[in-house]
């Protein structure tokens, strides 16, 4: 009787628990479902926001002009339109009755201006810059930016008389504006002056690289010691580098390559002793350029980034070089902005610029770091370093 009871009570226990796991479930299915339709709920508005300010656009363009194919921000704002220059409608013929009281109105605000004209609204404005926004967005640029051409935008359109048609080139000549302030280039000549004043004085000119894992760090630093071969400057390999599996070999394959010696200390060796007689070495033979790699590590290791600190301490480097894969986005962005936060750079390397089709990133990298770009890294070979052109990039940018 005894053990009978206790099972009876055992399984009146389970019950319980099963009732209560059972109902749990429920709340978090039930919990989910509200969740998956609030999402839903807020793509469709998403969709019809941007549908209507596509309308919008529509109404504001002049219907009557013809159309070339257009490219960049534009092909995702106004669809596949094209574009043309613009001409004005032909006014119909009037008699002399229908003359006077025009002529009376076109004195005061100009016969055309009612039929080529419209004011844009704070309502109407928001809707179409939603559609820029997003593909601004989508492109990596940074929201400090977008915040910039909104509100250079409203200063040119909202409540102002414009012409039908000309929204568009008003966008692209805000757009336009708006990169050339907020891309920073450093001319290649600066840095071969400031070689050039070094090895007056017998004094290697140093270049200290950092950046994330996995960016083409090592890489870049190689191309870079490729370019100043070609402008004539002796170099060599500092593999400060200790730290990664196969770190010392790669940069050793590279150095083979390029014919520049590699100076190196074991694993797990301190960085800046690396980096220390690498310097001492270009001194003593005289040579022009010193190239200090260092090992990849996150914004966010805060003993790593230390150590970085330590090693530019030692080596005081002429230029601390980021570098930043440009595909990676507003990761990239990030990168640059902690980088430049807690060690600072003079200037930036941007890798794979020729498979980044966006450019958004480049563009915000300069502008939150406040730092120039010097060159682009656009393939795999040592040559395939190019000087960064800031028009260029604009260019590219809006798909010119």
């Amino acid at each position: 009787y005894i053990e009978s009871r206790e099972d009876a009570v055992a399984r009146e226990v389970q019950a319980e628990v099963i009732d209560e796991v059972e109902a749990e479930l429920k709340e978090e299915i039930e919990k989910d479902k509200a969740e998956l339709a609030e999402e839903e709920a807020e793509i469709k508005k998403d969709k019809k926001e941007a549908d209507e300010s596509r309308e919008l656009l529509e109404k504001i363009k002049d219907p009557e002009k013809p159309k070339l194919k257009k490219k960049g921000f534009f092909a995702k704002m106004f669809g596949k339109k094209e574009k043309f220059p613009e001409a004005e409608k032909e006014k119909p013929v009037e008699s002399d009755a229908e003359k006077a009281p025009i002529e009376a109105k076109e004195k005061k605000k100009g016969v055309l201006s009612g039929i080529f004209e419209k004011k844009l609204s704070d309502a109407e404005f928001e809707k179409f810059f939603r559609t820029l926004e997003i593909s601004l967005l989508e492109s990596n640029v940074a929201y400090e930016i977008i915040d910039m051409i909104k509100e250079r935008l409203k200063s040119q359109l909202i409540n102002k008389q414009i012409r039908r048609g000309k929204v568009e080139s008003i966008i692209n000549e805000t757009l336009e504006t708006v990169f050339r302030e907020v891309l920073m280039e450093t001319e290649p000549d600066k840095i071969i002056k400031k070689i050039e004043n070094n090895k007056s004085n017998e004094e290697p000119t140093k270049f200290l690289f950092l950046g994330v894992n996995g960016v083409g760090k090592t890489t870049n630093m190689s191309k870079l010691a490729g370019w100043l071969q070609g402008k004539g400057y002796s170099c060599v390999f500092a593999a400060s580098d200790t730290f990664r599996a196969a770190s010392i070999e790669q940069l050793e394959k590279h150095g083979s390559n390029l014919g520049i010696r590699v100076v190196k200390h074991t694993y797990g060796a301190d960085a800046a002793a690396v980096a220390f007689d690498a310097i001492e070495h270009a001194r003593a033979k005289k040579i022009n350029c010193v190239l200090i790699d260092s090992a990849g590590r996150q914004h966010t290791n805060a003993n790593l980034m230390d150590e970085l600190h330590k090693l530019k301490r030692v080596a005081k480097p002429d230029f601390t070089v980021f570098v930043a894969d440009s595909m990676t986005g507003n990761d990239a962005v990030e990168q640059a902005r902690e980088f430049g936060d807690k060690v600072g750079f003079d200037w930036s390397i941007l890798a794979k610029a020729d498979v980044d089709q966006k450019g958004g990133a480049i563009l915000s990298v300069s502008y939150i770091s406040k730092k120039p770009i010097a060159f682009l890294g656009v393939g795999q070979e040592y040559k395939d370093l190019e000087p960064f052109n800031k028009e260029n990039m604009i260019r590219k940018i809006l798909g010119d």
